[in-house]
């Protein structure tokens, strides 16, 4: 298992379209991701469910990943949250 906390920094958070791009990267990987915020887990695969998350700008969220690719999968996300989602 592989496992990172990062910040979102984005002004407007984890809204529709970063969540989106999230969701996408993480269906690229094998292994399972879910993404954690104040004891709540959610399926790093699903929009709706990351959007449940309401991460605004300065939440943490721990990226957890299990599986053969978990470590690459962890790394890449945690790169997209920290490039802003290349929206900013």
């Amino acid at each position: 298992m592989a496992e990172k906390t990062v910040t979102i920094q984005n002004a407007h958070g984890l809204h529709v379209r970063p969540a989106t791009k999230l969701a996408d990267l993480a269906g690229r990987f094998k292994s399972q991701v879910t993404i954690h915020k104040d004891g709540q887990d959610v399926a790093a695969r699903s929009i709706i469910e990351l959007l449940t998350l309401a991460a605004a700008q300065g939440t943490q969220l721990t990226i957890r990943a299990e599986g053969p690719d978990a470590t690459e999968a962890v790394d890449a996300i945690e790169k997209l949250v920290n490039s802003r989602f290349g929206l900013e």
